[in-house]
């Protein structure tokens, strides 16, 4: 029997701290470029691979090496930054075809993105001790991948709303700029952790 009471209660605390996280972030970025439909599916499948990771081992998932996990997000941020900084300009209407990119090749690069970036990260942790407390795992498993999901998704089309207004070159280097910070922010943490 699912608890709507859990259910809502993790959905909560789970969207508002992965609003303001690197998720929105990725998933803006991709909407830009892809098929947001395709985008979302791989995201989307990634943030349930989490979930399962996460109740299934309760608290366990604190022990892990943060360093270790912060070290090889930074590396990722810092090669996506580097990716879209010095990718040549493409024209605007071959980017928003999105017969131009495979489902399983844009929805690959959701789940792989989200699937490292996102691995220890707060939300999975706390996800693993809401499990923990309230040993609920199908309520606090589906609030949480609901909370997830509704991050990705606003990031997605938020993504997309913003295309319409600027301009394309502008958007990815302004992207660029906050991966190359969130690359160097958790390479630090990585190090001095």
């Amino acid at each position: 029997m699912i608890s709507i009471t859990v259910t809502a209660l993790v959905f909560g605390v789970i969207f508002l701290a992965e609003l303001p996280d690197k998720t929105a972030l990725a998933g803006l970025v991709l909407g830009t470029r892809y098929r947001a439909s395709y985008v979302f599916a791989g995201v989307a499948a990634a943030f349930l691979l989490h979930v399962v990771l996460a109740v299934a081992a309760g608290s366990v998932l604190t022990l892990l090496p943060q360093q270790i996990v912060h070290a090889l997000t930074g590396v990722l941020f810092l090669g996506g930054a580097a990716v879209l900084l010095l990718k040549k300009g493409e024209e605007e209407e071959e980017i928003r075809k999105p017969a131009d990119q495979s489902f399983w090749k844009v929805a690959g690069t959701g789940f792989m993105l989200i699937l490292v970036a996102e691995f220890g990260d707060l939300t999975q942790i706390m996800t693993a001790n809401l499990a923990a407390r309230y040993d609920d795992p199908v309520s606090v498993g589906l609030g949480a991948v609901l909370g997830l999901w509704a991050v990705a998704g606003l990031g997605i089309v938020g993504g997309k709303a913003l295309m319409r207004k600027v301009p394309l070159r502008l958007i990815t280097q302004i992207a660029a700029v906050l991966m190359l910070a969130l690359g160097v922010w958790s390479l630090w943490e990585g190090i001095a952790g």
